[in-house]
């Protein structure tokens, strides 16, 4: 079923019904899930919003072209009305980002117009609890010109059939992929010093002030003990250091939460990059960029 939208949804709101909510959720990989497509045409960029996220993250300021994960800034309050709603089993409180997968295809300018669509394709048995796979894709007309599928995480019991199968199934992917399980640490770059403030600015730039990013007081209710940092600026932040071909597919995956404020060191070879913290075996981000050839 597809609806259409005539703006952006309001994340505050939406992350408040999702909290009231998420106690009534039971999850289970075989839950029913939405299969509503929200669609929002008419999409065109807020440049001083824009400016304020390529500070934060890194990237140049000024530029044409969007930088390579703002899309996901874009998309996430449509994933963020699907994940709130009643119909969606997981809970939205304690949901893990756990991954993401991006593909661009060509070059994004900021001046642009373009239509948003975001849905809900699976449930999966995870062997920590129920993993959801949400896709966001931006169009230009008829062409898919990005998209990305992330992985949300809800914890909970698992049968040991059920943590075999999800623990083959990731093996396999992996497999396929190309992407060996373990790696040895990559060569560090550079150091970088976090304040204590980058989880409330990004949350202005992106709009996503969940409490866990925005002070030491709010991250505890949630079993933190500082502000932690949204796991999508770890990899815009990777990515603005680490740059990518206009078309590319871009893999990554959250390891470890990384605490505000703190100190973490950027490490790439070849199209690999991961942050790192608290000595070279503490993993927070582990990622790969590989050029698309169209």
């Amino acid at each position: 079923m597809r609806t259409t939208l005539t703006r952006s949804p309001a994340l505050g709101p939406l992350l408040a019904r999702g909290a009231l909510l998420s106690p009534l959720k039971r999850p289970r990989p075989d839950a029913d899930y939405p299969r509503t497509r929200l669609e929002l045409p008419g999409v065109r960029i807020d440049l001083t919003r824009l400016a304020a996220y390529e500070r934060v993250c890194g990237f140049p300021t000024g530029d044409d072209s969007l930088p390579l994960t703002y899309p996901h800034v874009l998309g996430f309050p449509l994933a963020m009305r699907l994940m709130s709603g009643r119909d969606f089993p997981l809970p939205l409180l304690g949901l893990v980002h756990t991954s993401i997968e991006i593909t661009r295809r060509t070059a994004l300018t900021a001046t642009g117009e373009y239509e948003l669509a975001v849905y809900v394709d699976e449930l999966a048995p995870h062997r920590r609890g129920t993993e959801a796979g949400v896709v966001t894709l931006l169009r230009s007309g008829e062409r898919v010109m990005w998209e990305s599928r992330s992985t949300y995480l809800a914890r909970h019991r698992t049968d040991g059939r059920a943590a075999e199968t999800a623990a083959v199934a990731a093996a396999v992917a992996a497999a396929v992929k190309g992407v060996p399980e373990e790696n040895k640490p990559l060569p560090a770059v550079a150091e970088w010093r976090l304040g204590a403030d980058v989880g409330r600015r990004y949350g202005a730039a992106s709009g996503d002030r969940n409490p866990i990013h925005l002070h030491p007081l709010t991250a505890r209710l949630f079993g933190f003990p500082r502000a932690i940092a949204h796991g999508m600026w770890t990899v815009a932040r990777c990515l603005a250091a680490h740059g990518a071909p206009e078309a590319v597919r871009v893999r990554a995956e959250f390891k470890a939460p990384v605490l505000l404020p703190g100190t973490v060191t950027y490490a790439a070879e070849g199209g690999r990059f991961e942050l790192r913290g608290g000595g070279a075996d503490r993993v927070h981000l582990a990622g790969e960029v590989c050029p698309l050839t169209l």
